[in-house]
């Protein structure tokens, strides 16, 4: 298929800082239950949002690469980590519905980002050229009315994705590995590898 022939787009950022099995799950998830042509998975490059500082963006591109290298259907994109200055989502979606002008978009998430999705930048242009898809993650402790908050508008297209809950966090990765302890069942075997190979997240950055 011609990538201009692309009919349902995907986009899925964030950090990948690292990578694990989560992100993986829920980048196959999405291509199913959205019958996506093309996800693109978009490491994030200045992020406006992160109060942390974030592992440097080439080894978060090649452990991103690596960990979704199974998905044939996934893009792992770079333009984030090029584009000079904060990232933001509406820059992206504008650049790939120029390459796919007559794509249907998603913008792939968490339950967590989508409750900020009004602080992001230009918010109400994304939600009119993208239906935002999402996977929620319960807590028992959260109220579901305030869960539900965050699409309770007419403006915000969305979509639940019946996905399997999985704890993974990549903040909990990054301070098992500082302890000494690297969680190999939540990252891929090449990632891990990559990470020892690189001595990554053995200081705190958080």
């Amino acid at each position: 298929m011609s990538p201009f022939a692309y009919s349902r787009v995907g986009l899925y950022g964030g950090a990948f800082d690292p990578p694990h099995t989560g992100h993986l799950a829920l980048a196959n998830c999405a291509i199913e239950q959205l019958q996506l042509d093309r996800l693109y998975v978009l490491p994030t490059g200045q992020a406006w949002h992160k109060t942390r500082s974030l592992t440097a963006a080439h080894h978060r591109l090649a452990m991103a690469q690596q960990n979704f290298e199974s998905c044939d259907k996934v893009t792992v994109d770079d333009r984030e980590i090029r584009r000079e200055g904060p990232t933001y989502t509406i820059d992206t979606l504008n650049e790939l519905k120029e390459h796919h002008s007559d794509a249907v978009f998603f913008i792939v998430m968490g339950a967590d980002q989508a409750q900020q999705f009004q602080t992001w930048k230009h918010w109400q242009q994304i939600a009119s050229h993208a239906t935002l898809a999402v996977a929620q993650r319960p807590s028992s402790t959260e109220n579901p009315a305030q869960t539900d908050e965050w699409h309770n508008q007419s403006l915000i297209k969305t979509i639940r994705l019946n996905m399997p809950i999985k704890m993974v966090s990549a903040t909990d990765i990054r301070s098992r590995i500082r302890q000494g302890a690297l969680p190999t069942e939540d990252l891929m075997p090449a990632v891990s590898q990559y990470i020892q190979q690189h001595h990554l997240y053995l200081e705190s950055h958080d």
